[in-house]
């Protein structure tokens, strides 16, 4: 597997070994003593897969410490534009996002740490999208920050008037009213 950073600290793109061959391919999308002899040191406690079709936008999301989450997230199905932001009020980069497109041909995944809002928006007909966190989900420590914060400036990669968008990520705050204790 490859490593490929990211210009904000910790936020990384992982390139597994892909071999393929008539019948197919084969790839591993998780070994713990791999990832471990890669610096990535995470007890992952949880999985979840979603699927969306096109122009649903879902983020952005976080759990608040105690309880916050690394995600370790991929595509099994589609192409979808996944971000994050850092919200780590002493970082030097709190508040810029990264993107990076994650589809079933490049297999690429996104380690995003605790710290970080996460969104994603899907840019193929359906998208099944999985990923590992690394604490149990926790309804009272949810976050999230406005999807279309006009201060972080996310390109989605989808026409405005195409977005799908739940009722409740229509309600998150802008990031300068979040509650964030990272």
């Amino acid at each position: 597997m490859e490593i490929i950073k990211t210009p904000i600290e910790d936020l990384i793109i992982i390139k597994p070994r892909v071999f393929n061959d008539p019948r197919g391919f084969f790839c591993e999308t998780y070994n713990q003593k791999t990832y471990n002899d890669a610096g990535i040191n995470l007890q992952f406690r949880q999985d979840n897969q979603s699927k969306s079709s096109y122009g649903v936008i879902r983020g952005l999301h976080y759990q608040l410490y105690p309880h916050s989450q690394s995600k370790l997230v991929s595509v099994v199905q589609g192409a979808v534009w996944d971000v994050a932001v850092d919200l780590r009020k002493s970082s030097p980069t709190f508040g810029q996002w990264y993107g990076v497109e994650l589809t079933e041909e490049n297999h690429l995944q996104f380690l995003v740490p605790q710290g970080f809002a996460h969104g994603f928006s899907v840019i193929s007909e359906t998208a099944v999208f999985s990923y590992k966190c690394d604490d149990f989900y926790n309804p009272t420590l949810e976050g999230g920050i406005m999807y279309n914060d006009p201060a972080l400036a996310i390109d989605w990669k989808i026409p405005s008037d195409k977005a799908i968008i739940s009722e409740k990520d229509t309600k998150h705050p802008l990031l300068k009213d979040a509650v964030l204790n990272f």
